[in-house]
C-alpha cells in the first residue's frame, strides 16, 4: 500500500475523517448519550438583518461547546454578549447538558 500525506481540503475528506472520528467516539460512550448532536447558530441582527455577532456551538453527547463568538466591535460593551450567552445557557439547560466549553486567546480573554 502506497500512502501520502496532502495538504487539500475537500469537504467530501473532512466529511470522511469527522465521521469516522465521530464512530470511532462513539464506541466508548454510553448509550443513553448516543446519537446526541446537534449544531447551534445564534444571531445578532440589527433591524435591517445585517448580522453584528453571533456565536456557533454544537451539542456532543453531554457537552455544548462554543467554537466562534463574535460581536461587532463598536457594539461590544453594550450587553449584546450577554444576551447571547444567557440564551446559549438555556439552550445547554434544555438539552441536559453537563458541561459547556469555550476556548479563548489570551488577547480576547483580557476584554472577555
Amino acid at each position: 500500500m502506497s500512502l501520502h500525506v496532502t495538504k487539500d481540503l475537500t469537504k467530501k475528506d473532512k466529511q470522511y475523517n469527522d465521521d469516522e472520528h465521530y464512530k470511532l467516539n462513539l464506541k466508548h460512550f454510553p448509550v443513553d448519550l448516543r446519537g446526541r448532536y446537534e449544531e447551534i447558530s445564534l444571531f445578532l441582527k440589527d433591524e435591517n438583518s445585517i448580522v453584528r455577532g453571533g456565536l456557533s456551538a454544537e451539542v456532543c453527547w453531554n457537552w455544548l461547546e462554543i467554537h466562534t463568538f463574535m460581536i461587532d466591535e463598536d457594539i461590544r460593551k453594550s450587553e449584546f454578549g450577554t444576551k447571547l450567552l444567557l440564551e446559549i445557557e438555556k439552550i445547554d439547560l434544555e438539552k441536559e447538558c453537563d458541561f459547556i466549553k469555550v476556548d479563548t486567546l489570551s488577547f480576547q480573554a483580557l476584554g472577555f
